[in-house]
């Protein structure tokens, strides 16, 4: 199925949850999912219960929306991860903070991961020295993730990193921002990475 074009922010209040799809905008308190949280549609303040299949559903979506990965690709490294030892839903969650776009989100390079994913399709973004525009390319521990050299003045990449300033920098990356290149430090476990997403469902869902 072809990638969602249309508005991000009607995903989030489908699913009543902030999945960060906006990134400035939302931290400049213009969410729409803040001033209108309900559904969007003639009916949508008319919230019905969810069924047990409804729930679990519904946390794949939040998964999938939030990391920008399709059905496919999604099955894909749930198999990876049930395969795995330890706990199938913290493996999945763990696996996916390791693709190259959200990485480069988690370094600050990108308010997105959609715009985290366009500046790695377009070629601006070097793993260890070589270009990568791959965005599911898995990132390994260590790896030196870093802006190509005629794209380090880009406008977007230079306001994302200003904006670090408010939203912080997660645990398992290290950033020159000067320099504009970051170090994938480790892979953060579960209890690291904040979500609005229950993965257990999701476990219980492809469990059927």
């Amino acid at each position: 199925m072809a990638r969602y074009r249309g508005p991000v922010e009607k995903l989030e209040r489908r699913l009543n949850a902030d999945l960060g799809l906006k990134g400035e905008r939302r931290l400049n308190g213009k969410s729409a999912l803040e001033k209108r949280p309900f559904a969007p549609g003639q009916h949508g303040q008319r919230r019905t219960k969810l069924s047990e299949y409804g729930q679990q559903l519904q946390e794949k979506q939040k998964a999938k929306i939030l990391y920008g990965i399709p059905e496919k690709q999604f099955r894909k490294y749930f198999k990876e991860a049930a395969r795995r030892e330890g706990n199938t839903g913290s493996n999945l969650i763990e696996l996916i903070e390791t693709r190259l776009d959200n990485v480069v989100f988690r370094m600050g390079f990108a308010t997105t991961r959609a715009n985290a994913r366009q500046f790695v399709t377009h070629g601006h973004i070097l793993v260890d020295g070589k270009k990568v525009d791959i965005p599911s390319f898995l990132v390994k521990a260590g790896s030196k993730i870093e802006i190509r050299e005629k794209s380090k003045a880009n406008t977007q990449i230079v306001r994302s990193l200003e904006l670090t300033n408010q939203t912080g920098m997660v645990d398992w990356v290290s950033v020159d921002k000067e320099k504009v290149f970051g170090i994938f430090t480790r892979i953060p476990t579960r209890e690291e990475v904040v979500i609005p997403v229950q993965e257990r469902l999701i476990v219980e869902l492809y469990s059927k």
